[in-house]
């Protein structure tokens, strides 16, 4: 999906990604991140942001939950949006400050006290029982917690594994019930997704359920509430900053856009974060027809991949569909055009949308690619712990 663009915008990596394989100082089955470019991304993205006067809470799943990355973006972008308590934790031991909590997925109440005692900026509650409990952990910490409203989505656009919220015609009692709740403060409103790519031009667009948002932010401002927040997640990215900025929210949460991997740098390469991942992977086995086998682990369902490069030869192989149901031991390439030379072992490179947090994959750290420098600095699992 963004192997393209990666060449064009970043070869340094692609040789580094190679050279570290062939040296064998990394496995197959490893993200190559360029922590220098990843950086330049975040602060990129802060700048615009502050200049839109939009505020940014990052997202690192799809990173690994790296600290060394946690680390160079939260000297851009100080707060962060953690989708579960894992991630909330690897953050905070990172560094990085609390923005917004159970961005995705709700906190479990035994949790709460360790997660609310940081002092988020914002907890996000999706029904009245979770509102209950945020108040009643944060009333015995001793003060009032914000929090927002998460609505539920416009139908057909939620995600399966992620249904939720509040409805927009119940929200009006949902806040009644939780104006009377001593420990917390309804402080806005968010949804998800917010923002999507067009899938033909990559451009950012609004979904229904930013509407839904904006609509919910009324209802609440009508009851007497103020300086409501509307965070507005997916997507965000330098193209679709100013789409929040001029539509009203006040909060982005840059992920994808920190490696410079949404769709719209896909489709254009020439988009101001610059891409700063590749996959590697090697040839396992040859089948008898001729397909070459590379090592799996760190496929994703929705990676949209396209093809492979081999570096010894410049070879580019399509890469083929795979079922999601199925355990990615291994992935098929097409049969190499007569004459071209396939080996075992042989590195192959990939460049697809990824969320490393639900692979088995190794995460390398590299610096100094953006000064002609490089070095690895450490190798990694898929939920940040040094190896």
């Amino acid at each position: 999906m963004f192997l393209d663009t990666v060449l064009t915008r970043n070869p340094e990596l692609v040789d580094a990604a190679a050279t570290l394989h062939r040296r064998g100082e990394i496995p197959p089955d490893t993200y190559v991140m360029d922590l220098d470019a990843i950086e330049a991304n975040a602060a990129l993205l802060a700048a615009e942001a502050e200049r839109l006067g939009v505020g940014l809470w990052f997202v690192v799943k799809q990173l690994g939950r790296n600290p060394e990355l946690i680390g160079a973006v939260a000297r851009h972008i100080p707060a962060f949006a953690a989708i579960d308590p894992p991630e909330a934790r690897t953050l905070h031991a990172a560094g990085a400050r609390p923005g917004n909590l159970g961005h995705l997925v709700q906190i479990p109440r035994r949790a709460l006290p360790e997660l609310l005692a940081w002092r988020p900026e914002a907890v996000t509650v999706f029904d009245l029982a979770n509102a209950q409990a945020v108040s009643e952990a944060a009333r015995r910490l001793g003060f009032v917690q914000d929090v927002l409203v998460r609505l539920e989505g416009a139908q057909g656009s939620v995600y399966p594994g992620q249904e939720g919220g509040v409805p927009l015609d119940r929200l009006d009692a949902f806040a009644e019930a939780a104006e009377r709740l001593p420990g917390i403060r309804i402080a806005g409103v968010t949804a998800f997704p917010c923002v999507l790519c067009d899938p033909a031009t990559g451009v950012p667009r609004a979904t229904p359920n930013f509407a839904l948002a904006l609509k919910a932010r009324e209802v609440l401002a009508s009851r007497g509430h103020e300086h409501l927040k509307l965070s507005a997640p997916s997507a965000t990215s330098m193209a679709s900053l100013p789409l929040l900025a001029e539509l009203g929210a006040t909060h982005g949460e840059p992920g994808h856009a920190l490696t410079g991997t949404t769709p719209l740098h896909a489709i254009d390469p020439h988009q101001p974060e610059k891409p700063a991942y590749v996959y590697v992977s090697e040839i396992a086995h040859t089948l008898a027809d001729g397909r070459p086998a590379i090592r799996g682990g760190g496929f994703y369902a929705r990676s949209h991949i396209r093809s492979a490069l081999l570096p010894r030869t410049g070879a580019r192989l399509g890469v083929q569909d795979a079922p999601a149901e199925n355990i990615d031991y291994y992935r098929l390439l097409d049969a190499p055009a007569d004459g071209q030379d396939v080996r075992l072992g042989d590195t192959a490179l990939l460049a697809f949308r990824t969320q490393i947090f639900v692979t088995r994959s190794t995460v390398a750290v590299v610096s100094g690619l953006s000064s002609g420098t490089p070095r690895l600095n450490g190798l990694y699992d898929a939920q940040g712990r040094a190896l």
